[in-house]
C-alpha cells in the first residue's frame, strides 16, 4: 500500500495531497505527530518532516522534490508547462509561497495559534501574530497583480505553482485568517481551485479543538 505520512494543516503535506489527487494516485494518509519523538519516522526521513510519501517502495521527502518526481513518472494531468522559461516561473512561484509566504505568514499564524497548543510549546506570541496579519496582505496583493495578468498565477495554465499557493492559504482559511474580500481575483481563483475534486479530501480535515468555520469547505464561501 502507498502511503502519505502528513499533517492535516501542514502546507507542505497539502501540496503533495493536491499533487497526488491530481494525477489520481490512490495513497493512505497516515496522520504523523512528527514533533513528538518516533525513530520509525526518523528513519524515513532524518530531518524529522512531513510529507513522506512510500511509493512503490520508495521512500520520498521533501515536498517539492516528491511533486517533481511525480510529475517526471506520472506526467498527465500535467503540472508543470514545456518551455523552460515556464516552468521556471512555476519554481519560483512554489519557492515564494514555501519560503518567503511560509516564513512572513504561515509560521506567524497558522504555528502561533494551532501547532504551538497542539505541540504543548505554550501561547501564541502577539507580535508573531501581527506581523502574519500585516505582511498577508502584501501577498494576497501580489496575487492580486499576478492574477490580473494571468488566468493562473504562473501562467495559462494551471500549475504546481497553484497548489502551492492553495496549499498555504486552506491552512490559514481553516483558521479564518485569510481576508477574501481583499483581492476579487484571488477570490475567484481560490473558488476555483477549492471546486476541483483533488481538494475534497482537504476540505475534509478536522484538527481536535480547532473545528474550522463553516465556509472553510463551502464551495461558494
Amino acid at each position: 500500500m502507498n502511503r502519505l505520512f502528513h499533517f492535516p494543516l501542514s502546507p507542505f503535506s497539502r501540496k503533495v495531497r493536491l499533487t497526488l489527487a491530481e494525477k489520481r494516485i490512490e495513497v493512505e494518509l497516515v496522520e504523523e505527530r512528527y514533533w513528538e519523538p518516533n525513530q520509525d519516522f526518523l528513519r524515513r526521513n532524518p530531518a524529522g518532516k512531513v510529507p513522506v510519501l512510500r511509493l512503490n517502495n520508495r521512500v520520498l521527502s521533501e515536498s517539492q522534490a516528491i511533486c517533481e518526481y511525480l510529475e517526471e513518472t506520472v506526467p498527465n494531468p500535467p503540472l508543470f508547462p514545456r518551455s523552460p522559461d515556464e516552468r521556471f516561473e512555476v519554481r519560483r512561484l512554489c519557492a515564494w509561497f514555501d519560503d518567503k509566504f511560509h516564513h512572513e505568514v504561515t509560521s506567524k499564524l497558522l504555528y502561533e495559534r494551532v501547532n504551538k497548543k497542539i505541540m504543548g510549546l505554550g501561547y501564541p506570541d502577539s507580535k508573531n501574530v501581527k506581523s502574519g496579519a500585516q505582511k498577508i496582505k502584501y501577498h494576497l496583493d501580489y496575487m492580486g497583480w499576478l492574477l490580473d495578468q494571468r488566468r493562473w498565477l504562473a501562467g495559462d495554465l494551471m500549475t504546481l505553482a497553484d497548489f502551492a499557493a492553495a496549499a498555504h492559504l486552506s491552512c490559514l482559511d481553516y483558521i479564518s485568517d485569510v481576508d477574501w474580500n481583499r483581492a476579487a481575483n484571488v477570490r475567484d481563483w481560490y473558488a476555483k481551485i477549492k471546486s476541483r475534486p483533488s481538494f475534497r479530501s482537504l476540505l475534509a480535515d478536522q484538527v481536535p479543538g480547532f473545528p474550522p468555520p463553516r465556509h472553510y469547505a463551502d464551495l461558494d464561501f
